[in-house]
């Protein structure tokens, strides 16, 4: 998917220019489905005393039906919401206990409002866009693994951990290319600077900085 996004954006120098029939202008709509890639970029701390220092944790991939809603002010301004299913991630022994396998799963659902700039006239066929926003990401069914409990309860009752919500910063860079008069392939990546605290049941924390980068490719009507 990311390769076939960056083979999308490198069209625009060429066709950018190019004619075409009306695409979005202030007060229009559009809806946006398709699928999104979520890869956590983890920097882990160390889970706090009693633990084996250097106990860290990693933290998988995945990917989910998405729906963009976007509103435009102007030609060039627009306000993008962005939802979808959760996301369920894996998360895995790091640093000195790398190896130990999954240590739990949490589902996330990461809800991005973005105030969005859309470069060109309507008139062009490609239209490349910027966009800064604000998103929530709230962690709900954290599980603990067998490994979990091995790791920091051994011979105790199973181990389970919550993962703190937080606000964030999104950084947003995509381009959509017009099919028909109300009809268009969407594509973008989107990078949040996300910091969370893991709780754990036996009275331990850990601070992890999980800076997810985001692949998205859909398509959108507009109304």
């Amino acid at each position: 998917m990311k390769n076939k996004l960056i083979k999308l954006l490198a069209l625009v120098p060429m066709l950018a220019a190019a004619g075409g029939a009306a695409a979005q202008s202030a007060g229009d709509w559009t809806v946006k489905v398709g699928v999104n890639k979520i890869t956590p970029k983890v920097d882990s701390g160390d889970v706090s005393a009693p633990a084996l220092p250097g106990t860290k944790a990693d933290v998988g991939s995945d990917t989910k039906p998405i729906l963009n809603l976007a509103y435009f002010f102007t030609e060039n301004i627009a306000a993008e919401l962005d939802l979808g299913a959760p996301y369920r991630h894996d998360l895995f022994g790091a640093g000195s206990i790398e190896g130990t396998g999954k240590l739990g799963t949490a589902d996330v659902l990461p809800p991005t409002l973005f105030a969005q700039y859309r470069f060109f006239g309507q008139e062009s066929l490609i239209r490349p866009y910027v966009g800064l926003g604000v998103t929530y990401a709230y962690f709900r069914r954290e599980r603990g693994s067998s490994a979990l409990t091995a790791v920091l309860n051994t011979g105790g009752p199973g181990a389970t951990f919550s993962l703190e919500a937080k606000w964030a910063v999104s950084a947003q860079l995509g381009a959509s290319v017009r099919i028909n008069d109300r009809w268009s392939i969407d594509g973008g990546v989107i990078k949040t600077k996300l910091k969370t605290t893991a709780s754990y049941s036996t009275g331990q924390t850990q601070k992890m900085t999980l800076d997810p980068l985001a692949v998205n490719l859909g398509v959108t009507f507009k109304f």
